[in-house]
């Protein structure tokens, strides 16, 4: 058992869960905007495209026929071509990316967390930094669009659009809309590396249980659709408790729709994490040089991935929670901890073990998303290398594999030694490329 007896009841995976609910309720009500139907986006004489063929093989729209003889440590994806209209502080820019390292350099505030943000939406329609879609949308506006070319070893050439309005999303491939969002997910892996990762360590259970969801939804749609299940009839529960006065059965009635929802969710936890703690481990023994071992350990708030079990655990529970207002069991109140050395990180780390941890577990996700989907992911490190001390920024990039995309950020070019980059200097959200570096 978890103590977390001061987390919050309504946590971080319902922000999660309402974002994916508002791109869908948009995609069933068959909203259709005329020409501006993710073909183009108009702005002045030039357009944001996102068309594109349907590729032999595919069912149509991203969809993805398994090649047999497909290998999936040769499989790559290339984010050829980025566009952005109305998203933050950029008015419209597009970028054409050659090789497979691009570095955006400029002072704080001009633009680049919001390109590597836009970059990192193709994964799942959402947002690495906030669950709030109207945050996306530069001032006045109320659509903001991110559009990309990529070059997939398992798709081909793909158009990718996602346009972002006030309270709901629509997703574009190649010219066929995406009306669900779990038959998308675990085709574009994009993976984030960024300061703010220290509160995966530090923080509250509320956002690595954010970071669980994103990761394992991402690769998968069936998580998706049992955290779904669960958040609702959750908030339904708990405003049943709120009103005051309810009946076991009503509770029940709840409780049936939640058990096997939770179970899932608790089932594939274990099994996610199991995973990913495993090359967390791995990857932290290239970074520190051995010298003490890592791990990832799931803290469940109710360890048994069993329905009836569950249904006991509430039923027996209803007094308490009709007391307290809110159900005080099951995944919505799941955490993990990182450990160093058979310690917390939070705890007892040092501040450059807790750095290297979170590299370790992000370096994990790359490798269990390559593992998922059959294609390296993008990645996209946000100015986490300039607090890095020059060994462990070394091992770092030895830790990284080679074959991937990286696309980074930084007040300064990047070391001489890490070899050519295409270098693009940011400004007021305007991007300029000049000679790579």
């Amino acid at each position: 058992m978890g103590g977390l007896g001061c987390a919050p009841a309504i946590a971080a995976d319902e922000e999660f869960v309402a974002g994916a609910q508002g791109f869908e309720n948009e995609s069933r009500g068959g909203v259709d905007r005329g020409a501006d139907r993710g073909q183009g986006l108009e702005r002045g004489g030039g357009r944001l495209e996102c068309g594109g063929k349907l590729h032999v093989g595919r069912k149509g729209g991203c969809g993805l026929a398994r090649d047999e003889n497909f290998s999936a440590t040769r499989g790559h994806m290339r984010l050829r071509t980025l566009t952005l209209r109305h998203f933050r502080n950029v008015a419209f820019a597009r970028l054409d990316f050659v090789g497979r390292r691009q570095f955006f350099v400029g002072q704080n505030g001009q633009g680049k967390t919001n390109l590597l943000e836009a970059a990192g939406y193709l994964t799942a329609a959402r947002s690495f930094r906030t669950a709030e879609s109207s945050t996306l949308l530069m001032h006045g506006q109320t659509t903001a669009a991110v559009a990309c070319t990529l070059e997939h070893s398992r798709l081909g050439e793909t158009q990718v659009t996602i346009k972002v309005h006030r309270h709901s999303k629509e997703l574009w491939c190649d010219q066929t809309r995406v009306t669900r969002l779990a038959d998308y997910l675990g085709k574009f892996p994009t993976v984030v590396f960024s300061s703010q990762d220290l509160q995966l360590v530090r923080g509250a259970p509320a956002g690595r249980r954010r970071w669980l969801d994103l990761t394992l939804a991402a690769m998968d749609g069936s998580y998706l659709q049992a955290l779904q299940t669960y958040t609702r009839a959750l908030a339904e529960r708990n405003a049943l408790l709120k009103k005051g006065g309810a009946v076991d059965a009503q509770l029940e009635a709840f409780e049936r729709v939640l058990a096997p929802a939770a179970s899932e969710l608790i089932a594939r936890r274990i099994s996610g994490l199991q995973s990913i703690g495993a090359g967390m481990a791995a990857g932290y023994q290239k970074l520190c040089d051995g010298t003490e071992p890592a791990a990832l350990v799931y803290v469940p708030d109710f360890a048994q991935p069993d329905a009836e079990a569950l249904l006991a655990r509430w039923a027996a529970g209803r007094a308490r929670d009709l007391a307290l207002r809110s159900t005080h069991v099951g995944p919505h109140r799941d955490d993990f901890a990182l450990k160093v050395d058979g310690q917390e990180a939070k705890d007892f780390g040092s501040e450059g073990q807790q750095r290297s941890v979170v590299l370790a577990l992000r370096l994990a996700q790359a490798a269990w998303f390559h593992g998922k989907s059959g294609v390296r992911p993008v990645l996209l490190a946000d100015d986490v290398l300039g607090e890095l001390d020059p060994g462990r920024r070394r091992k770092f990039w030895a830790a990284i594999d080679p074959e991937s995309q990286i696309l980074a950020t930084g007040t300064a070019l990047p070391d001489a030694e890490l070899g050519a980059w295409e270098i693009f200097r940011v400004k007021d959200g305007d991007f300029q490329m000049e000679a790579s570096a």
